[in-house]
């Protein structure tokens, strides 16, 4: 039996060394043990992915070329393209110059341009930060990764309202009414599985409307009707079916055919029939699941979600955001991450990267809230474009160690204790009485019930005992 000498400094003894370093970003995905489920099989005639990618490259091949147009760097200086960050359709590019410059030389016309602009900016191949245009991660990817390629082309066709101008002379209220009902419309025409005729179409969203109407005619406690906003005539509904129908086919989701003996008929593109046979399998995926993930606050949907693996929780994610306003969602995932449970302040972020841009704003003002601030720099430098295992860098090592100690709080609260042991490995410092000496000093208020369950599961007495000792000099205040 060995032991270390009196005079051996702590550092020294090997077992209080840490080894087999891990990223922190690996880290944050060791709070819980997570089990798999097979994945759903798309309907029979569906084509394969690489096929699926391969349309999808062709509806977005203008908009492709005009991103990395727009995002090459120009002239001495290196970095991203400046480009005016007007969100709106009218002005893409900065100006008609720009547009007419791009035209040149993409040899394209400047309305071809301009929609292609629009595109890229709405699929998530480009982002802009100021007046400053940046590749999208999408972008990037796009010549190797076909769900690259399949996600950017479904984030197209969620914003189709927004690549077709809507008829003049229709209150906001009334295009807002069909757009909330156009999911039922793509969904008889999954289900039909070939033509429908556009009259079938034009009774089903009549009777959607209604509903939707009905819905939000709900009698407030004084009992005075509710407000709600004018409704489209009924002799407005065939031009709004028209509008729809055709910027559906605009983003490549469906065709119309000419009008035959028995009048027009709208048929889902291959691409088209694929994407809302995902967006119904997510909503009943999480409708399903043991916690009803769809209904519940973001609270009880993270805690559904906790041992699912990366895929499928994303998948829920995206099922739970589909069916809330995005703003009212974002705030309520905030919520969660600002409560005592730290798993679910891990999850919450996960959630908002799925999130993506929408959620920019509120996450940067979530900077300046010390629980949030590490999660709230990991997310941004991720979205920035930094790699998972390289975003850490960003964080002092002072908000590393608080990261440290929030994370090893959700492994103790959720996880095993072989979990708790490994994560030691994460830990910047080289060695533990190092990282106990700044796990002491960063302030957390989870520290000592970590430091008991981690001395109380790790099997070397030597460093349990060093942990134990930390743990009573934090929790009496000693050095």
């Amino acid at each position: 039996m060995t032991s270390r000498k009196p005079d051996e400094p702590l550092a020294r003894n090997s077992r209080l060394r840490l080894v087999r370093p891990r990223s922190l970003a690996t880290a944050r995905r060791a709070a819980t043990t997570r089990r798999t489920r097979p994945a759903p099989r798309p309907p029979e005639g569906t084509p394969p992915r690489a096929e699926l990618a391969r349309q999808a490259r062709l509806v977005l091949a203008d908009a492709v070329r005009i991103a990395r147009w727009a995002a090459t760097p120009r002239g001495p200086q290196a970095g991203p393209r400046a480009v005016a960050a007007d969100a709106s359709a009218s002005a893409p590019l900065d100006g008609p110059a720009a547009a007419e410059r791009a035209a040149a030389d993409l040899d394209l016309t400047p309305g071809r341009v301009r929609t292609g602009w629009d595109r890229a900016r709405l699929a998530g191949l480009v982002e802009l930060h100021g007046a400053t245009v940046r590749p999208g991660w999408r972008l990037q990817a796009w010549d190797r990764d076909d769900s690259a390629v399949l996600r950017g082309w479904v984030a197209l066709l969620d914003a189709w309202s927004l690549v077709h101008p809507a008829p003049e002379g229709v209150a906001p209220g009334a295009v807002a009414e069909v757009v909330e009902a156009v999911p039922q419309v793509l969904s008889l025409l999954q289900l039909s599985q070939g033509p429908v005729l556009v009259p079938a179409l034009l009774d089903l969203l009549g009777q959607r409307v209604d509903e939707l109407r009905e819905e939000r005619c709900e009698v407030p406690d004084d009992g005075a009707p509710a407000p709600v906003a004018p409704p489209a005539p009924a002799e407005r509904l065939p031009a709004l079916l028209d509008w729809a129908l055709e910027g559906l086919a605009e983003v490549g989701a469906l065709t119309l055919d000419p009008a035959g003996p028995e009048g027009r008929h709208a048929t889902l593109t291959p691409l088209g029939n694929w994407a809302v046979w995902v967006k119904l399998e997510q909503i009943c995926v999480a409708a399903q699941s043991p916690a009803g993930n769809i209904e519940q606050s973001a609270a009880d949907m993270l805690r559904g979600c906790a041992r699912l693996t990366p895929g499928p929780a994303r998948d829920e994610y995206r099922a739970w955001l589909a069916a809330r306003p995005l703003a009212g969602a974002v705030a309520e995932l905030l919520a969660a991450a600002r409560g005592e449970d730290a798993l679910l302040r891990g999850l919450a972020f996960e959630a908002l990267r799925v999130v993506g841009a929408p959620a920019e704003a509120e996450v940067r003002a979530a900077v300046a809230e010390p629980s949030l601030r590490p999660y709230a720099l990991l997310w941004l430098a991720e979205y920035d474009g930094a790699d998972p295992d390289d975003a850490p860098e960003v964080l002092t090592r002072e908000e590393a160690t608080w990261l440290w100690v929030d994370t090893a709080a959700a492994v103790a609260d959720h996880g095993e204790s072989e979990l708790l042991v490994r994560h030691l490995d994460s830990a910047v410092q080289g060695t533990v009485p190092a990282l106990l000496d700044e796990v002491r000093a960063v302030g957390h208020p989870r520290t000592v019930q970590v430091l008991v369950a981690l001395a109380a599961a790790h099997p070397d007495p030597a460093l349990a005992k060093a942990v134990r000792r930390a743990a009573f000099q934090v929790h009496t205040g000693g050095s």
